[in-house]
């Protein structure tokens, strides 16, 4: 059985938003996390930061994109099926 690299995701609230996109990219790099995602309903978005070469290059993902990962390759996942998840 292979080992998962640990990916982790963050949903952003008003008063959580500058701690989740700056703040928390400087932890998962001390951490070296190899991606990890912001879930944003106030923007509608999904960005998955994929770490290369010791920083994060972010790739937005909005409405009916589906949501591309390194980590989990074959994932069938749009951003409204995120969004809508809770409701």
């Amino acid at each position: 059985m292979g080992l998962i690299a640990p990916t982790y995701l963050e949903v952003v609230s008003e008063s959580t938003k500058t701690v989740d996109y700056r703040a928390k990219r400087v932890e998962y790099n001390v951490l070296n996390i190899p991606e990890y995602w912001i879930v944003d309903p106030l923007t509608n978005k999904v960005t998955v930061f994929t770490l290369i070469e010791e920083l994060y290059e972010p790739v937005e993902f909005f409405g009916t994109d589906r949501i591309q990962s390194q980590i989990f390759p074959k994932l069938e996942l749009t951003v409204e099926q995120v969004l809508s998840a809770e409701d």
